[in-house]
This record gives C-alpha cells, sequence and structure tokens, in this order.
C-alpha cells in the first residue's frame, strides 16, 4: 500500500480553510437568528415580560382600553375605575386626544397608563410609508404630552389598529417593527376580551365573553374599548371587575413593567 505524506504546512492550510468555511455558515446562521429576533423583539418582549415576570401561579389581569378618550364613555369607565380601585391602560387615538385632552389628563392623574394607538387609526395613511407610521406616532405623543403638560412624551407602548396578529396589512406591520425598535417602542396585542367591537352586544353577553375568554389563563391583558361604536363595555364594567377580582385576579397597568 503506498503510503501518502501530508506537509504540515499543508494541514494548516486545510485546517484555516474549514475554520474559515464554519466561520461563514455561522455568520450566515447568525444572519438569520438576528433577522428572527429583530422581526418579533417588540412582540415577544412585552408579552414574555407579562408571563414570566412574575410568580406562574399569581393571577394578574391588565385592562386595556381602545380607541378613546371619549366623552360618551371614557369619564364613566374612569368613574368605575376609581370607585374599584383598579388602574388602567388607554390606547388612545391622537385625534381624539387632541378633542378631548382634560379626559387624558384625567386618566393620567389618576393613576393609568397612557399609551398609544395611532393618531387617526387609519391603515391607509398609518402604512403608507415608514415615515408615516413613524409621524402617526409622534403626534399622538405629541398630543398626549399637550394634555398632560408633559414635553417630549414618549408612550413606549403601541397597539396596533386590529392588532398585530390580525392578517390585514401584515406585511407592512413586519416592516414597521424596526421603526418601532428606532423609537424604543414596544408593541402588545392581548390575550382575552369581551368582543364589544365585532356586534351589539348585552350587557351579560360581554360579561360572559369575557370569562369565555380568560377561562385557564394566569395573566391577562384583556381588550375593551371606551367607545359606544358598537358595543358599551362601560355598562359591564363593574360586573367584569368584581368577577375578575372573584377569580382571583389583581389588576395591574404598564407602568408596573
Amino acid at each position: 500500500m503506498k503510503t501518502i505524506f501530508i506537509h504540515k504546512k499543508h494541514i494548516l492550510i486545510i485546517l484555516i480553510l474549514i475554520i474559515l468555511i464554519v466561520i461563514a455558515l455561522l455568520i450566515q446562521s447568525g444572519k438569520d437568528v438576528v433577522e428572527v429576533f429583530q422581526n418579533n423583539y417588540n412582540s415577544l418582549d412585552l408579552m414574555n415580560k407579562i408571563s414570566s415576570k412574575e410568580n406562574s401561579e399569581e393571577k394578574i389581569a391588565y385592562l386595556t382600553f381602545d380607541d378613546g378618550p371619549t366623552t360618551i364613555a371614557t369619564p364613566t369607565v374612569l368613574d368605575i375605575l376609581k370607585e374599584e380601585n383598579v388602574k388602567a391602560s388607554f390606547f388612545v387615538i391622537g385625534k381624539n386626544v387632541d378633542k378631548n385632552p382634560q379626559i387624558v389628563k384625567r386618566a393620567y392623574e389618576e393613576g393609568h397608563y397612557i399609551a398609544n394607538h395611532g393618531y387617526d387609526h387609519n391603515n391607509s395613511t398609518l402604512y403608507k410609508s415608514n415615515e408615516s407610521f413613524k409621524d402617526e406616532l409622534e403626534k399622538t405623543d405629541q398630543a398626549i404630552g399637550n394634555a398632560i403638560g408633559i414635553n417630549n412624551y414618549n408612550s413606549h407602548i403601541f397597539r396596533f389598529p386590529n392588532g398585530f396578529m390580525a392578517p390585514a396589512n401584515k406585511k407592512r406591520k413586519e416592516e414597521v417593527l424596526e421603526v418601532l425598535r428606532e423609537m424604543n417602542y414596544k408593541y402588545i396585542d392581548w390575550n382575552c376580551l369581551n368582543n364589544d367591537s365585532m356586534k351589539k352586544y348585552s350587557k351579560s353577553e360581554l360579561l360572559n365573553n369575557l370569562k369565555k375568554t380568560s377561562q385557564n389563563k394566569n395573566k391577562l391583558v384583556i381588550l375593551m374599548h371606551d367607545t359606544k361604536d358598537v358595543s358599551d363595555s362601560s355598562s359591564a364594567l363593574k360586573e367584569s371587575i368584581e368577577y375578575l377580582k372573584a377569580e382571583g385576579y389583581n389588576f395591574k397597568n404598564f407602568y408596573d413593567l
């Protein structure tokens, strides 16, 4: 049998080539990991924080209200929250803040978190471009800041109209995650709701919807609306809070994060 001798220099060259190939593969893999992380960063971070920050057995409810402020519903919601000693989070629409700054100021002064839901709640405007998306958020933050007397207010938390998980405008939502990151923002959806925006429900039906969607969950991010566009969540709010308290939930808002 013929013996083949490989010079040490050749072995070294082969090892260097192998190392370079491995590094190239790792770099490509790393890019993929980074892209996945960036695409999910804003979504996973807040929900994971809510799920893992507290003891897994502790039952916590985050009440959130979208689309206000409105004179027809928000003051009633605030009255009930005050009576029940519950702090909530309000995802406000900027143009409604400009119309009703005194309501936003009251909510803020009573300890509720004021978060961003865009200026117009108009997807055509919101997703027209990255600049348009950023402008919608900045205009809303400015409106909030003017209402509560804080310059350069940053809500830090955004809720996409109709939610991030909704299929409409999915590609654009994914694209603007980088804009949110640059603005020091995260977004959050919900895992519990009373379906007040789906169709006209009675007070008891709203409560039953909430009961169904809260089953077997220790951490709730509850979607309601402080409007009366479809159903009136304020009519069932007191009973909803009483039910959740009876089920052992403690109420928190996003300040607690």
